[in-house]
């Protein structure tokens, strides 16, 4: 069985300071950085195969941990990169709030299509699953692939990837920093089921010491 591991990046000073990101980058805080460094040797005893990340600067520092901890370099790709969110992106979320009221609502709601100047749920769409299938097509029959993301483009490409209907990916929560989901399928004929959503381990965690 080949499974798809969708990472979410640790968290950001702007995550940290609600402030809106898109693909603006910004940088793992220190709380962000314990969050990757705890989730590396988690994911690596699933023993992946295969490592690619969007290239922002937060993603691809959240790849450098689970690089290190699976022995895998990073393959760098833009169609992993979160939705683009125009001249929104580097407000804080009560700033874009007060200076309009209605489209922060539809911000709020996920419908970031009627949020000017936004990348549009078809570009997104597009781009992740073209990105992903063409991770999918590296794996061996029993392979993992790592791939590390954004929380609403990981949304976003999880549901098209599962071929559900428009909209019902906002039936899933957010994703917390550093959490994944799982993709899995039995062979390259059968559709994609989702086997986990939002794991995450505590910051703090550290793994017991090998036995023997």
């Amino acid at each position: 069985m080949a499974d798809l591991v969708l990472l979410r990046h640790g968290r950001t000073d702007w995550n940290a300071e609600h402030r809106i990101q898109g693909q603006s980058d910004s940088q793992l805080d220190e709380l962000g950085h314990a969050q990757a460094r705890a989730a590396a040797p988690v994911l690596a005893k699933l023993a992946p195969a295969v490592l690619w990340s969007s290239d922002s600067d937060r993603a691809r520092d959240t790849a450098a941990y689970v690089g290190a901890a699976c022995g895998l370099d990073a393959t760098y790709d833009a169609r992993l990169r979160e939705y683009s969110l125009g001249p929104r992106e580097g407000l804080l979320h009560h700033e874009f709030e007060a200076a309009d009221p209605a489209e922060y609502a539809e911000f709020a709601r996920a419908n970031w299509d009627a949020v000017a100047g936004a990348e549009k749920d078809v570009a997104v769409i597009a781009r992740m699953t073209e990105a992903l299938t063409e991770v999918a097509e590296l794996l061996p029959a029993d392979g993992v692939a790592v791939v590390v993301s954004h929380g609403a483009s990981i949304r976003t490409g999880l549901a098209a990837m599962l071929g559900w209907p428009a909209g019902q990916a906002l039936t899933l929560r957010g994703m917390d920093n550093c959490g994944w989901a799982v993709l899995r399928r039995g062979s390259a004929s059968e559709p994609w089921r989702l086997r986990a959503y939002n794991r995450t381990v505590p910051p703090d965690f550290s793994p017991p010491p090998a036995v023997g």
